[in-house]
């Protein structure tokens, strides 16, 4: 599995099928049909040469120059977060994906961040297809411009294409009361209806995290797992069924050949396949001409207002998935430092999935608008609650849960210290917490600042809302304008990892 990249690691199941990294396959039979997916693309632009919006469909249309069937999926989350979604909540994707020539796509999560209207209005402008199998509206019904499952006819072969969102959306972004039903089910349901209807292999489209990825496999209700949601870039087949994800960003773009072996008719037809895997490294893509004009001219629209220094780093910051979502960050420490300070309260809260770069800053770099803007995409407002100390701990517990797994629910405080045993059971991992260096009053009240979106319950802040609401959604600021003002006030950004979290 050396020809994998992957940005972290990942079992992958060992099977007697092809891998072969782009411009070195091997010789294998002519496929009859290729499927092509990306997942997690929220940037417009390439990185250094690398991923982006052109770049992936360069390399779609390079896949079908070949002149194979090709089916182009995409596994979710796209229209948020990302710096212009702030500004057109994801109308810019739309854009960008309508020339794309997608088959099938499939929501994440963060397709809702903006709520249930805007959603609407996107797939309303969409040019291509979503399925979503376990999503229906308020009555139960079938969203318009939304379909459960599809058969495509790819080189002679009927292909039954299932696609389904992320079922915990509710308590991650802002569905309003579209209704979210169990992936295992959906696709259950949807595969009885295809090969009733003479499906000779069965796709999932998936937005799910790894478990259910690897729980759909388990099952052998379809043939083919194409997922988004972890960002990794994972080819795993087992001989039986096969599971990708092609990383975030569009990096890369996994495509899996299929070649089919088909005898007898009717009743008696018989279909056998095999994949072999290619993995398309973005960085030796031509970028798409058409969509590539459409991204230069977003990007000179951004640049005219984002591009304003604001403030100076005397120490390096990290914003990185990997660390932000595990331990206490100098970037966390100063963005709830800015909120505590915007609304006055004692304490702040705030949840390391709103910080979203990705990016590591030097000592001496200069933070603009866009830095903070990429950061803090989702549009959140400061809020304050009143709460007590009880209430406080049960949030850092629920901050906590999922350690030492990396989670977006991870804490990122000011105003107090907290220590805690990860190695304990959920709930009961904090051993200490501390304001102002005395040990926090469990039955006295406290302010604390945080953003609207925990105050909702996202990510599971549910304690947040026990108490007094002093400062709401109405009442809020853009948390990533009170952040800007927090820089231009200190002029020379000297944040530290300082003991606030200690994990042990």
């Amino acid at each position: 599995m050396s020809a994998l990249t992957r940005r972290k690691a990942l079992g992958v199941i060992a099977a007697p099928a092809a891998l072969a990294a782009t411009g070195t396959m091997a010789q294998m039979p002519a496929p009859a049909f290729t499927l092509l997916l990306v997942n997690d693309i929220y940037k417009m632009s390439d990185d250094k040469g690398k991923g982006g919006f052109a770049r992936a469909a360069g390399i779609a249309r390079a896949e079908r120059a070949k002149g194979v069937p090709v089916l182009f999926c995409h596994a979710g989350d796209c229209y948020s977060p990302s710096l212009m979604s702030g500004f057109d909540q994801g109308a810019h994707i739309v854009a960008m994906q309508n020339k794309m020539g997608l088959d099938v796509f499939v929501p994440g999560n963060h397709e809702f961040d903006f709520g249930k209207e805007n959603y609407l209005k996107l797939v309303a402008a969409q040019s291509y297809p979503t399925f979503a199998a376990n999503l229906r509206d308020a009555s139960g019904n079938v969203l318009p411009g939304h379909k459960d499952s599809q058969i495509f006819e790819l080189g002679g072969v009927k292909v039954g294409v299932i696609g389904t969102t992320y079922d915990p959306t509710p308590q991650l972004s802002n569905p309003g009361d579209l209704k979210f039903s169990s992936t295992m089910e959906a696709l259950q349901r949807e595969a009885r209806t295809l090969k009733a209807q003479g499906a000779d292999i069965l796709v999932a489209v998936v937005h799910a995290e790894r478990r259910t990825d690897l729980e759909i496999v388990r099952s052998r209700v379809v043939d083919i797992v194409l997922t988004g949601h972890d960002h990794d870039l994972a080819i795993a087949y087992d001989g039986k069924v096969v599971m990708v994800e092609s990383n975030e960003e569009g990096n890369y773009v996994t495509a899996i050949d299929i070649a089919v072996s088909i005898t007898g008719e009717g009743a008696a037809r018989q279909v056998s396949w095999s994949p072999t895997f290619r993995v398309n490294d973005s960085r030796a893509a031509t970028p798409d001409p058409e969509v590539a004009a459409i991204v230069k001219g977003y990007e000179t629209e951004l640049s005219k207002e984002l591009d304003v220094e604001i403030a100076t780093l005397a120490a390096p910051l990290d914003s990185r998935t990997g660390v932000i979502r595990t331990q206490e960050t100098a970037i966390g420490n100063l963005i709830s430092d800015a909120i505590r300070a915007s609304t006055g309260a004692q304490l702040a809260i705030t949840n390391a999935g709103g910080i979203r770069a990705n990016k590591q800053y030097a000592a001496g770099y200069k933070l603009t608008r866009r830095d903070v803007l990429s950061e803090l995409p989702f549009g959140n407002a400061t809020i304050m609650v009143q709460i007590t100390g009880k209430d406080v701990k049960d949030a850092i517990e629920n901050g906590l849960a999922p350690a030492p797994q990396g989670s977006g629910r991870f804490p990122q405080v000011s105003g107090l210290t907290f220590e805690a045993d990860i190695k304990r059971p959920v709930g009961q991992r904090v051993v200490s917490i501390s304001v102002e260096g005395k040990p926090i009053d469990e039955a006295a009240n406290y302010t604390v600042a945080s953003n609207n979106f925990m105050l909702a319950g996202g990510d599971g802040y549910t304690s947040l809302a026990r108490g007094r609401t002093l400062i709401g959604l109405t009442d809020g600021k853009l948390m990533a304008n009170e952040v800007m003002v927090y820089l231009r006030w200190l002029g020379t950004v000297d944040a530290k990892v300082e003991g606030r979290a200690v994990l042990k």
